[in-house]
C-alpha cells in the first residue's frame, strides 16, 4: 500500500503527529501524567520518551494546577508545551490556570502576547468507568472566550487538527474520545494541517441535517445508513471544533433539508447542542418543516455497571428513532436496526479494546 493510502489508528495519527512536531521544532515538549509509562496514554506517545529523552517527553506530578500553570509560563518564553490529561476531569483542577489565565492571557495584555499551548484531554465510557471517569466537559471550556476547543472524530482528521492545533498561536483544548484510539483511516505520512473551526460535511443529504463530532459521529453515520433503508437520506456534519463554532456550515446544510438533529455526548442541559439549536432558531433565513431535536445524555451522572449503561448514552437507535420523528415518519421498521445492535458488546468499542488506560 503507498504511504498516502496507508491505514493507521487514531492513537498512532496522534503519536505521529507529536514526534513529527518535536522533531521539526525544538521549542514542543509534552508533559503530562503518565506520558512516558509503559502504556503511553492510550499508545499516543509510544516510543516518544525513548526518542527524545526526559527533557521534552516528560511525565508530571499530580498537581494539574500547579503544571497547567508551568505550562503556560513556558509558553509565554517561546516553548509550545502539549499538556496531556488521562481524563477530561481530572482538568478540573486546573480551570483556575485555564480560564482565569490562558484564556484571558490575549486580551488582557492587548493581543501583545499570546500563549501558543494545546491541552490534550481524553473523555469515553465503558468498563465501569462510572461517575467520575466519563464525564464529557466540553461545554465548560466551548463557553470560554480565549480557547479553541477541537474535538476530530478519525485517525485523518486528528493528525491534520492536532498539527493545527500545536502550531496555533492561541491555546487549544484537544479533546479525544479513547473509543476512538483503535480506529483507523487513511493518514498521510508527512506533516498537514485541517484548518481550525471548519466543518466537514462527511455525508450529503436532503432530508435531514445531523450534526455532531468525535466518536458519537461514527454512531451518526451507521443510523444514518439505517435511515437511508427507511427512505430518509440523512445528511452528516462533522463540527471537528465548537470554538470556533463553523456556523456557516450548518446555516447551509440547514436551508438544504429544513430539519436538524443534534447528537452530543453530554448532559442535555447546558449542551453544545442548545447552543447549535439556539443560533438555527435565531436565525431568521432558516425555515424548519419540524422541531429540532437533540441525542444527548440523560441529565444524571453516568452510570458504572452495565446494566444501566446500555441505556444511558447515544446510541445508533436513539438517534435513528430521533430522526425519524424529526422527519415526521413513524411507520419505521425498526428490527434490522434492533439486529445489529443486538450483537454489540455495548460497553466496549471493539473486540481489540484492551481497557481504559
Amino acid at each position: 500500500m503507498p504511504n498516502n493510502q496507508r491505514q493507521i489508528t487514531f492513537a498512532e495519527a496522534i503519536c505521529e503527529a507529536t514526534d513529527q512536531l518535536l522533531s521539526s521544532d525544538p521549542s514542543v515538549y509534552i508533559i503530562g501524567e503518565g506520558v512516558p509509562d509503559p502504556k503511553c496514554i492510550f499508545g499516543t506517545t509510544q516510543g516518544l520518551a525513548e526518542k527524545y529523552g526526559p527533557d521534552r517527553v516528560m511525565d508530571m506530578p499530580v498537581s494539574e494546577n500547579g503544571m497547567t500553570g508551568i505550562a503556560l509560563g513556558t509558553s509565554l518564553y517561546g516553548f509550545k508545551p502539549i499538556l496531556v490529561h488521562q481524563r477530561i476531569d481530572f482538568s478540573i483542577y486546573a480551570l483556575d490556570q485555564v480560564i482565569n489565565n490562558i484564556a484571558k492571557w490575549f486580551s488582557m495584555f492587548g493581543g501583545q502576547q499570546s500563549a501558543p499551548l494545546v491541552i490534550r484531554m481524553i473523555i469515553g465510557q465503558g468498563w465501569g468507568q462510572g461517575n467520575q471517569h466519563s464525564q464529557n466537559l466540553e461545554s465548560i471550556y466551548a463557553h470560554i472566550p480565549g480557547l479553541k476547543v477541537v474535538m476530530p472524530s478519525s485517525a485523518a482528521e486528528c493528525k491534520g487538527l492536532f498539527i493545527s492545533a500545536v502550531k496555533d498561536k492561541n491555546p487549544v483544548m484537544f479533546i479525544e474520545h479513547r473509543w476512538l484510539h483503535n480506529t483507523t483511516s487513511v493518514v498521510p505520512t508527512e506533516m498537514y494541517e485541517i484548518p481550525i473551526g471548519k466543518a466537514k460535511v462527511v455525508r450529503e443529504g436532503t432530508d435531514i441535517t445531523i450534526v455532531s463530532w468525535s466518536y458519537w459521529l461514527l454512531e451518526s453515520l451507521k443510523a444514518a445508513e439505517y435511515l437511508q433503508s427507511q427512505g430518509i437520506n440523512a445528511e452528516v456534519l462533522d463540527l471537528r471544533s465548537l470554538r470556533p463554532l463553523d456556523y456557516d456550515s450548518i446555516q447551509k446544510s440547514v436551508l438544504k433539508t429544513k430539519r436538524l438533529l443534534v447528537v452530543d455526548g453530554a448532559w442535555k442541559q447546558g449542551s453544545f447542542a442548545s447552543e447549535i439549536i439556539t443560533r438555527v432558531c435565531e436565525d431568521t433565513s432558516v425555515q424548519l418543516t419540524s422541531h429540532p431535536q437533540r441525542v444527548t445524555y440523560p441529565d444524571f451522572p453516568s452510570p458504572s455497571t452495565p446494566g444501566l449503561t446500555k441505556f444511558y448514552y447515544p446510541t445508533i437507535e436513539k438517534i435513528f428513532i430521533a430522526a425519524c420523528k424529526v422527519v415526521q415518519k413513524m411507520d419505521y421498521n425498526i428490527q434490522p436496526l434492533q439486529d445489529y445492535v443486538n450483537k454489540r458488546v455495548h460497553d466496549i468499542p471493539d473486540s481489540n479494546f484492551k481497557g481504559p488506560f
